[in-house]
Parts: structure tokens; C-alpha cells; sequence
């Protein structure tokens, strides 16, 4: 018998994070009397033993709530934790697992739920194979999990970009401007593909497909002939010119995840500002796609996540990762998961479909 699950949200925060700890906690107590207890800042509660017993009063009134009550770090993974410093200064890593499996045990804690992306699952991973039973639930506002059609917090950072192209658009057509929208998307350019659509932009960049700037100025220049002095422009961080290299903003010492992109929308507002003599301007939307309250299709999915989790943690089979397929909730093995990314296919019919409706991706010529 299930009688005590441990539940963290890891990595980056995410629009919806404390509606699948609302649905687990709320599912554990009504369906099954389960205690389900939640480990402070990811995987760093889980090793320091920093934890609080999850109820119905104190994860009433989080759904609306952005971010995540249980807090969250991309900094403390258990098998290359931080311990302290050498002589020089700098981090030094060690496997403290076992003392996160041992905290594990001393509490109880039969099933352990991890909310989170690419690196949380991975993580979760090497614990069952320790022997640690684990459920995943996918969260990444980048929609690149290959295992769910969609991850939660995507939705809502789609609507956060969407409603900032409409709000740019009217300044960029008021000051006949080049505006540059640089949004989140490393490897995937799912965020700006879906908000570039919806928000009306004009050429769309993702790293899926390498951009020619050349093309992208001449797609500019047409519309001023049509008298369409202004041009969106939603390039995700992770795009790259052809036979270029992505945009590093800097380098993370010390960091299990060293790169830190960032500047692709300034290096294209200035190199079409001199292509085409259209004065341009960029705006970085940044952790703005991460914040704020979850919209209705994430609060539902979130839900439905955290209901189907807390199922799977108390009837097994484990080592699984929840996933919406097609309307349903089903469970998936977390290798499929972390197997590989889910990326934008250039030869696509959404991505036809946004070239149909004259949207430019910088890699051929639409006249």
C-alpha cells in the first residue's frame, strides 16, 4: 500500500507549476488518503531534507498562481551537487544521491513525483535506477519533450509573446520601425513559430531553420513598396544565420549548464537596420514568458497532470512520465521522454502554412 508520496518542481519555473501540485496533492487526499509531502527548491530539498506536508488548505487558492509554491533551482543536482569550494575558489561537485535517497527513506517516501523538463527527467531517471520510484510530470514552457503533444507553460508563454507583438505592433507601425522580438526557444523554436503566427510578425527565426539576412531585408523592402513602412520581426534565442553559430550572452562557470544565450535579436535589428535603412529597435521578453498567472488550457492541464500523476504513483507501473496524447492523459516510459528533443520540422504544414500567408523564415525567397 501507497501511503507516502514526495513530490518537487525542478529546473526553470513555469506557468502551472502549482496547478499539478494542486492536482496531486487534492487527488492523494479525496481519492486515495495518501500523505504527500513537497520538497522545498527541487532537487536541493531533496537533499538537504528541507521539506512541508502538502494538504487541501495550504494548496487551496495556488491555481491562479504563477510560478511555484514549493520553489524551484536548475542548480542542484543531486548526482553533481555543490559542497563547497577548493583552495582556487571554485565549485566542487560531488554525488550526494544516496543522501537524497536516504532522506527519501527516513520519511517514508515510497513514490516520488518530479515535476519538470529535459534535465529534472533525466535526473529522474538515474534515481530509478537507483531504486527510487519515480513518476514524471513534462514542464518546459519550450514545448520541446518528444513524449507529450504539449507541455504545460507553453500556453501561457505563447500568450505572453502574442500580447506583446500586438502592443508592438502599433508603436513599430506608428514610428515605420523594424521591431525585434527575441523570445525563449534554444533548440526549438516552438514559442516564436506559435506566437510569431498569432502575433502577426512578419518573418519568423527559429533554430530549426538557418536564416539568411539578405532574404529577410529584401522581404522588408517589399513591404515598403506596398507601403508597409514597418515589419515584425520573432526570432527565438536559439536561431542561427546559415553558417553562423548561435548568440552567447555569456559563459556560467561552474555550471552543469555553462552557455547562456541571448542577443540574437539585437545582432538581426542591427544588421537589418543597415540592409535596409529602416531604423529598428529590439525588446528581450525574456523571464516575462516564465511569470504571471497560467491561462485556462494550462490550469486545466496542469490538473489533469497532477491528478493522473498521483494515479500512476499509487497503482505503478513507475519509471513513467504523464503525457497529453491527442484529448488524453496516458503515461509514457520517461526514456521516451528524455530520449529526444522535440523540434519544429521545416517541412511541416504549420510551418507551410505560416509561409502560406506570406510569414518569412529567412531561407528562401517568397516572390
Amino acid at each position: 500500500m501507497i501511503k507516502r508520496v514526495g513530490v518537487l518542481t525542478g529546473g526553470g519555473d513555469a506557468p502551472g507549476l502549482n496547478g499539478v501540485i494542486r492536482g496531486v496533492a487534492r487527488a492523494a487526499q479525496n481519492n486515495y488518503n495518501v500523505q504527500v509531502f513537497g520538497f522545498m527548491d527541487g532537487f536541493h530539498g531533496l537533499v538537504e531534507n528541507k521539506y512541508m506536508a502538502l494538504d487541501m488548505a495550504n494548496t487551496s487558492g495556488i491555481l491562479h498562481r504563477g510560478g511555484t509554491m514549493l520553489g524551484s533551482s536548475n542548480r542542484d543536482n543531486p548526482f553533481w551537487y555543490p559542497t563547497g569550494t577548493d583552495a582556487e575558489g571554485k565549485t566542487v561537485f560531488a554525488d550526494v544521491s544516496d543522501q537524497a535517497i536516504a532522506n527519501l527513506n527516513r520519511l517514508g517516501i515510497q513514490v516520488l513525483i518530479v515535476i519538470g523538463g529535459d534535465g529534472s527527467l533525466h535526473i529522474a531517471k538515474q534515481l530509478s535506477e537507483k531504486g527510487v520510484n519515480v513518476v514524471g510530470v513534462p514542464k518546459t514552457i519550450d514545448n520541446d519533450l518528444d513524449a507529450t503533444d504539449q507541455t504545460f507553460g507553453f500556453d501561457t508563454a505563447v500568450n505572453t509573446v502574442t500580447e506583446a507583438l500586438d502592443r508592438l505592433h502599433t508603436t513599430a507601425e506608428s514610428h515605420h520601425r523594424i521591431m525585434v522580438v527575441e523570445v525563449m526557444g534554444r533548440y526549438a523554436g516552438w514559442i516564436a513559430l506559435h506566437s510569431g503566427m498569432a502575433g502577426g510578425s512578419d518573418v519568423i527565426l527559429i533554430p530549426e531553420i538557418p536564416y539568411d539576412i539578405d532574404i529577410i531585408a529584401r522581404k522588408i523592402k517589399q513591404r515598403s513598396a506596398q507601403g508597409k513602412y514597418f515589419s515584425l520581426v520573432t526570432v527565438a534565442e536559439g536561431a542561427t544565420e546559415k553558417e553562423g553559430k548561435q548568440v552567447v550572452a555569456k559563459m556560467v562557470e561552474d555550471s552543469f549548464d555553462p552557455v547562456r544565450l541571448g542577443g540574437i535579436g539585437q545582432v538581426v535589428a542591427d544588421k537589418l537596420e543597415k540592409a535596409t535603412g529602416h531604423e529598428s529597435r529590439t525588446t528581450v521578453l525574456g523571464h516575462l514568458q516564465r511569470g504571471g498567472t497560467p491561462s485556462a488550457m494550462d490550469r486545466i492541464l496542469t490538473t489533469r497532470l497532477g491528478v493522473k500523476a498521483m494515479d500512476i504513483a499509487v497503482n505503478g507501473p513507475y519509471e513513467q512520465m504523464v503525457s497529453l496524447k491527442g484529448s488524453e492523459i496516458v503515461t509514457v516510459p520517461i526514456d521516451d521522454a528524455i530520449d529526444s528533443l522535440k523540434t519544429v520540422k521545416p517541412d511541416s504544414e504549420i510551418v507551410y502554412a505560416a509561409k502560406a500567408v506570406g510569414i518569412c523564415f529567412g531561407d528562401e525567397y517568397d516572390d
